[in-house]
């Protein structure tokens, strides 16, 4: 009996996605829940698993397409054995799905492994794969039990360029022998697509504005080195700087409720909890997954949130409603190195809060000069809802939440 894959629930005001991977191939046996394609929405990577166990008949889809939601994407033959490796269907099918790689030019992957291999690569290292047109069975892995990471399939293609692999047959002539320019021209995710949307509309849409500080870290860098060994000990977690940061923007959220609000047509919304968009970066691009009620929680359940997040963003395993909501965002530009900078706001979001790196500077203190580990902090906001007291205030709370974590536990 045949049965038909279809595209499922993508998510809240989510339609359309499009098709990233073909996970399985024509003639290949599939088990019930077993994923056979992989979907790219604006947001998140999904799998589309197939309902019953049996061989896959044929593809309605290729690389690159755009599917609705209850789209048929394959067929399978249930209870069916294995069809013979080069069958017509499953030539005609990989036929199909190469050429329409071809087209959209997207560089075409090396030779597949087997459907065992590839059932324990993460939907982050399919995609790298995929990108760098390498060949995953021939890659050490330095993951746990030998797996391959994104960093393994980056550093095997790097390696291939440098060593001057052959290029593949073409019509164009041969590169001069002095030095070789190349060029590549690769779509872009919808993922990137509606980064570049949402923040081209931020732009356009809002009167944004930015207010620094900066920050002594001196307070919470001595707690940390006091309590990290016992924290982690009871908590199985690290103490971080984030959950700092976290709870200081609560008190400041709390004390200008403006920060915390947004516009919706001609009314402003305000809340009375705290929903925290963090910045974590994926594979394809910047994700926002949401702390929710960060108000009520505690250091240790925020930083594991946050640790969670980033692992499940490097598996490309964050679903919609990780994403869903969010009051305001801080996004910590500080691990890549970065020392000032102006984030841009996460619409509908009125405010975002930028994070910087720590780096020892000369300052004045009681009328001395002192070195101390300072940091630049922003705050992006929409001037159409909030004034410049009120974003100077807030930054204000947060800085002295930072420089004396008491306040934090006494509610000041």
């Amino acid at each position: 009996m045949a049965t038909e894959v279809k595209v499922p629930t993508l998510g809240e005001s989510v339609n359309e996605a499009t098709v990233g991977e073909l996970l399985k191939k024509v003639g290949d046996a599939v088990a019930v829940d077993e994923p056979i394609v992989s979907l790219e929405t604006d947001k998140v990577a999904v799998e589309a698993p197939s309902p019953v166990a049996g061989v896959i008949k044929e593809f309605k889809v290729a690389v690159g397409d755009t599917v609705e939601i209850d789209a048929v994407i394959a067929v399978i033959e249930e209870g069916a054995a294995p069809a013979a490796k080069g069958a017509e269907a499953g030539r005609a099918q990989e036929e199909r799905a190469e050429g329409k790689q071809e087209r959209a030019e997207t560089p075409a992957p090396a030779p597949a492994a087997s459907s065992d291999a590839a059932q324990t690569l993460s939907p982050a290292v399919r995609r790298a794969v995929l990108e760098h047109g390498v060949d995953p069975s021939t890659i050490k892995g330095t993951g746990k039990d030998g797996r391959l990471t994104k960093e393994d399939v980056i550093a095997a293609a790097n390696a291939k360029r440098d060593g001057g692999a052959a290029p593949a047959a073409s019509s164009a002539p041969p590169a001069a022998t002095g030095g070789e320019r190349r060029e590549e021209r690769v779509k872009m995710t919808r993922m990137r697509q509606t980064i570049a949307k949402r923040l081209k509309g931020a732009q356009e849409n809002a009167a944004l504005l930015t207010t620094f500080n900066d920050v002594d870290m001196s307070a919470v860098m001595e707690a940390r080195g006091k309590y990290k060994d016992m924290f982690a000990k009871k908590h199985d977690i690290r103490l971080g700087f984030m959950g700092f940061f976290a709870k200081a923007a609560c008190l400041a959220l709390k004390d200008v409720p403006s920060v915390n609000a947004y516009i919706e047509g001609d009314e402003i919304v305000y809340h009375d909890y705290v929903d925290i968009s963090v910045a974590v970066s994926a594979p394809n691009g910047l994700v926002v997954p949401v702390i929710r009620d960060a108000q009520d929680k505690g250091f240790a359940r925020i930083e594991k949130d946050i640790a969670d997040f980033g692992k499940r963003a490097k598996d490309g395993t964050l679903t919609m409603d990780d994403m869903k909501g969010g009051t305001f965002t801080i996004s910590n530009g500080g691990v890549f190195g970065s020392l000032m900078s102006t984030p841009i706001i996460n619409p509908p979001q009125s405010a975002v809060l930028g994070l910087h790196r720590i780096e020892d500077r000369a300052v004045v203190v009681d009328g001395e000069i002192v070195i101390r580990p300072m940091m630049y902090i922003a705050l992006s906001y929409d001037h159409r809802l909030i004034d410049g007291r009120e974003a100077v205030t807030a930054l204000k709370i947060i800085k002295e939440a930072i420089e004396d974590p008491t306040r934090m536990l006494i509610d000041l």
